[in-house]
């Protein structure tokens, strides 16, 4: 099929323009607010981390997912044009924020944050780790309507045949990974998250986050092209394989640690 014509330009005021990718983060940072907030109120009685405390957490979580995702984009993948054309680091409305620039961004933003409320990590990235599908949900359905980090070439009868992709019809993993990253973790998450042992011990929740998110990153790098200034790096692997590697090992090793409290 056809890739459908989308304006990546959701509406304009004046000579304003508001993109969809911009509308996609804000959608995720509302969404995962008031979705955390319920989790708390609801299930998370156990959690030193209480509902009023997400606005002052979610700013600093805006930051570190916005400068970290950034700056991994430019120093992961794209070095070298942003080294010769400095000024469009600042161009977000094109696109290009890497997830696990993001990822590292924010777990700074809430070390910090921890650190001045006087909190375990692990507790806080819990909380964190519930609502964040909600954003990958919707920045992967950001990155389809612009057209970008399509498939490689198939024979599918739902393969797409992107603008920027050649003739030939493509995978649309964008939508893949919506689904993975963002629907099926958010469900698993959900189901985690009203069980009274989720927030009775930190960390089942963010190395869940972890093991599944690695897991469908890398499972849809498989059909995923490669970014074209990087191509393939050692032992086949993608870039999005290779920074996906240590998350889920983090993960196992979190999730272990939790059923070793457990059962002490």
């Amino acid at each position: 099929m056809n890739f459908p014509d989308i304006d990546p330009v959701a509406f304009a005021l004046g000579p304003i323009q508001i993109h969809w990718y911009a509308l996609a983060y804000l959608t995720g940072f509302v969404g995962g607010w008031v979705y955390a907030a319920f989790l708390l109120k609801r299930y998370g009685g156990l959690s030193p981390v209480k509902a009023p405390m997400l606005d002052d957490l979610l700013t600093w979580m805006i930051v570190g997912v916005i400068l970290g995702g950034r700056l991994g984009y430019v120093l992961f993948y794209n070095s070298i044009l942003y080294l010769h054309n400095p000024l469009d680091v600042f161009k977000l409305w094109q696109g290009g924020m890497s997830f696990h620039g993001g990822f590292v961004g924010v777990l700074i933003a809430i070390a910090i944050w921890a650190r001045r409320n006087k909190l375990s990590f692990l507790t806080v990235t819990d909380v964190a780790a519930v609502a964040t599908p909600i954003g990958l949900f919707f920045g992967r359905i950001a990155n389809f309507v612009n057209g970008e980090l399509y498939g490689r070439v198939t024979t599918a009868p739902w393969g797409v045949i992107f603008p920027n992709g050649g003739p030939l019809p493509r995978h649309p993993s964008q939508l893949y990974e919506a689904a993975l990253e963002g629907l099926v973790l958010f469900i698993v998450l959900y189901v985690l998250a009203r069980k009274r042992d989720a927030w009775s011990r930190e960390g089942l929740l963010s190395g869940v986050f972890l093991i599944g998110y690695s897991l469908a990153r890398m499972a849809v790098e498989l059909v995923r092209e490669p970014d074209a200034q990087i191509g393939f790096i050692a032992g086949g692997l993608t870039m999005g394989q290779l920074l996906s590697l240590p998350l889920l090992l983090a993960g196992i090793w979190i999730v272990i640690r939790w059923t070793r409290l457990k059962a002490s």
